[in-house]
């Protein structure tokens, strides 16, 4: 009775196995899926399995130059043959499945190394295809989106030119049981001629292989896709070193105003520093914070140097300006009052030397200066002491005082130098980093 309750439990589990078990498709059978352990490698113990590699890129998604990465859609195909997979076949026709086949065989278990995202689409279904031949070889294709890292120099931003590298290898086999190669060499690389990228441009795609080495594990294959992207400059001059150069040239209409007409230079100083900060903040704001000088940052920092020190030749102006002030007022003090002087007619500026005609001292307070200001601010004050009163000599004689005084120097110097150390800095700006 024992063995009879025991013969009918393992009836009922039987069945019940059976019910839970999908059944075999034709297609499965066909290809003896059930007679093969599929979690070894083909011709496991033999020498290294061959699996070659082709890739066809269909668009270059972004460039981070924040996050150090790019982004990728492609398809990945791999070639290789499994024995086990063959069948008979009249006409040679191969089989095409979907992703269901594909959990159920051996595929190579590739990854890509360095990437800090991946995923295949699965849109309306998963982007996956198997394709199985008579003679057992099989293509296995599938549409992977990844985002992976790419080291890069700014150095030249943004006139630089950029490599990046996508990078295959298998996860759990060495060298010694898979052999991961491009199947047919630099050809093995296909590009979508639309590939386009707004601010770079892409000027060559090829392919290299390298062996890997973990010294837990041992060497493996690995694929290469490199890429080399020039940036598109344009955007920048528009955008930053336009505008830069035209705050250094603003500053530089300073120079053409009267150096007594403050509230016109000082905030036209300061309006260009000020912009001149806001490029500047701009730009790093978009940028990594890296720990190196960029060429950007180079232009951009001359530039804010070139407006700064517009602000201080002002300031060196004005200083000057106020220090002759103080001493022609000394000097007009010190001047003898043409009340004291018996002919107050021979007091008088050389119309010869000023150009001006004759003036009483009394009104050297305008330094001599015409309205325009276009000439130097100069005084020759020629005074004729005659009164014994006034020289305490007996006999008479004539004294001259010369004053020169030229605040305009500075800004005339400065119409010609700051223009011609910007152009200088341009050129050899423009002749080390294009």
């Amino acid at each position: 009775i024992r063995i009879e309750m025991r013969q009918k439990r393992d009836d009922k589990r039987f069945l019940k196995s059976n019910m839970t078990k999908s059944p075999m498709t034709k297609s499965e059978q066909l290809l003896r899926i059930d007679d093969h352990d599929f979690t070894m490698r083909p011709a496991f113990g033999g020498p290294p399995i061959p699996v070659g590699v082709d890739v066809q890129v269909e668009s270059l998604d972004t460039i981070s130059e924040v996050d150090m990465d790019f982004t990728m859609t492609l398809y990945l195909r791999h070639y290789w043959k499994d024995e086990r997979l063959s069948f008979p076949s009249t006409n040679n026709q191969s089989m095409t499945f979907d992703s269901r086949l594909v959990k159920k065989i051996w595929v190579p278990d590739m990854f890509f190394v360095h990437s800090k995202r991946s995923f295949i689409h699965d849109t309306t279904t998963d982007n996956v295809m198997l394709r199985v031949y008579p003679d057992g070889n099989v293509l296995y294709s599938l549409r992977v989106t990844v985002t992976a890292m790419c080291n890069m120099d700014l150095s030249r931003f943004p006139l630089d030119t950029q490599t990046c590298s996508l990078e295959i290898e298998s996860y759990a086999y060495t060298d010694d049981d898979l052999m991961l190669y491009w199947k047919k060499g630099n050809e093995s690389l296909n590009t979508d001629d639309r590939i386009s990228l707004s601010q770079f441009l892409i000027q060559k795609f090829h392919t290299t292989t390298k062996l890997a080495f973990y010294s837990s594990t041992g060497w493996y294959n690995r694929l290469y896709i490199h890429f080399t992207l020039r940036r598109h400059i344009f955007f920048f001059l528009l955008q930053t070193y336009f505008p830069a150069t035209l705050m250094v040239m603003l500053s530089w209409v300073s120079f053409w105003i009267d150096r007594r007409a403050v509230p016109a230079r000082v905030p036209l100083g300061i309006t260009t520093v000020l912009t001149m900060s806001t490029i500047i903040t701009g730009v790093n704001a978009s940028m990594p914070r890296v720990s190196y000088i960029k060429a950007v940052d180079i232009y951009l920092w001359v530039s804010f140097v070139f407006v700064f020190l517009s602000v201080i030749e002002y300031a060196a102006v004005n200083y000057l300006s106020t220090v002759q002030e103080r001493k022609e007022r000394k000097l007009r003090e010190r001047l003898p009052c043409t009340c004291g002087i018996g002919n107050p007619d021979e007091m008088m500026i050389d119309p010869q030397i000023t150009g001006y005609g004759s003036m009483d001292v009394n009104t050297t307070g305008n330094y001599g200066m015409p309205e325009n200001g276009g000439r130097q601010d100069r005084i020759l004050a020629q005074v004729a002491l005659n009164d014994p009163q006034i020289t305490g000599q007996v006999k008479p004689s004539r004294g001259y005082v010369n004053i020169w005084i030229d605040t305009h120097a500075i800004d005339k110097y400065s119409r010609v130098v700051f223009p011609g150390a910007y152009i200088l800095f341009n050129i050899i700006y423009w002749s080390i980093y294009s």
